[in-house]
């Protein structure tokens, strides 16, 4: 019998679209919005708008279950499955895709397993980290319920490669992107001008710092490095976003968090980036934001990000991102290219990289790949 082409249908434990900061829900509100998107229905938590031309299926989850389930300590995820029923009666071919939520693809497995054997349902998980979570026993079990898993690095699936004994299912790159009508270098005099109105003068050189404020982070970490640094480098600002903070430090101003629609003035005020993660990343979408916007970026080789920054074509990498001495050795450099009028032209990022347009465009070949296998 000849199969119905499948739709496509996105489990995510965010409701969509979302209306917090986030990296993944950026991309796919934009993704969501455009006219040539492959996605029919999703299931999440009840959003406070929804996409027009998209079938919604919503499940209302406490606080508590939301952290079990995405912590995977849960094995209740009735209020998904109900949901995913409303599809499956309709449905007898539907790709999952399964969006950072590892908690419930055994479930959901098992699920299907025992109650739409006559259904073809192709799981697609998409993993926005770096490191495998899964030790290998339950690892293997993990991809074996899988058909496809989405990575943002090659760097990532070789260690996922090299940790597993098994790695029984298919495997696909999908690089992050960004918005390039909002994240773009200025040219001198419109730069020059904005810097004027956020009150630095030609002489001062800005870093800036911005993530969620956590230790991975590594705000505090470089906070420690700013308190030396800044003894002999007076001149130089350093910008902290995301992290509202009481302190009172010379020379740095707490911005708390700020909407992304207008985080790119910062970037392209701002002659430095620091990317200092402590942490695997996966791909890091505020350093490609930065280098987008024509910062000179330093940024830690930890995760995907020296393949994200090519191996320090684009960016300056910390080879030992937990040694102060060569952060502050890579601070003091940019201070000498910054009096020689040289700090703009050190890096030439391509125009054409990391763009939305293109991440949308790839999406879509690998959900045309995924029905092809129908």
């Amino acid at each position: 019998m000849a199969i119905n082409t499948p739709k496509v249908i996105v489990i995510s434990h965010l409701p969509l679209p979302y209306d917090g900061i986030g990296s993944w829900t950026t991309l796919y509100d934009y993704y969501l919005t455009t006219d040539t998107h492959q996605i029919d229905y999703i299931i999440c938590p009840e959003p406070k708008k929804r996409y027009k031309d998209i079938t919604y299926s919503c499940t209302r989850t406490s606080t508590v279950q939301k952290i079990k389930n995405k912590l995977g300590t849960s094995k209740s995820y009735e209020r998904i499955f109900k949901a995913l029923d409303e599809v499956l009666e309709k449905e007898d071919a539907v790709i999952i895709k399964i969006i950072d939520n590892a908690g419930v693809v055994l479930p959901l497995k098992a699920y299907l397993n025992d109650n739409y054997q006559t259904k073809h349902c192709y799981l697609q998980f998409y993993y926005h980290g770096f490191p495998p979570f899964f030790g290998n026993p339950k690892g293997r079990l993990f991809f074996a319920a899988l058909d496809e898993t989405i990575l943002l690095t090659h760097a990532s699936y070789k260690d996922h490669l090299a940790y597993y004994t098994d790695l029984p299912c298919a495997f696909s790159v999908l690089h992050n992107g960004i918005d390039g009508n909002l994240f773009f270098k200025l040219d001198h005099a419109p730069r020059a001008a904005l810097r004027l109105s956020l009150g630095i003068t030609p002489k001062e050189q800005v870093f800036l710092w911005l993530s969620q404020d956590r230790p991975k982070k590594g705000l505090d970490f470089i906070l420690k490095i700013w308190n030396s640094f800044y003894k002999n480098n007076p001149q130089c600002k350093l910008w902290v976003i995301g992290a509202d903070r009481a302190e009172n430090l010379s020379g740095v101003t707490f911005y708390g968090k700020i909407p992304n629609q207008e985080l790119s003035q910062y970037y392209q005020a701002a002659d430095v980036y620091l990317y200092p993660t402590l942490c695997k990343e996966g791909f890091g979408l505020t350093l490609t934001e930065a280098m987008k916007s024509g910062c000179y970026c330093i940024a830690s080789a930890n995760g995907g990000i020296p393949e994200v920054v090519q191996h320090g074509k684009l960016a300056v990498l910390i080879s030992n991102p937990n040694y102060r001495q060569e952060w502050e050795d890579a601070m003091n450099k940019t201070v000498e290219l910054f009096a020689e009028n040289k700090l703009q032209d050190v890096f030439k990022v391509p125009e054409n990289l990391y763009n939305l347009s293109t991440w949308c465009a790839e999406l879509n070949t690998i959900i045309t790949k995924a029905k092809d296998t129908f």
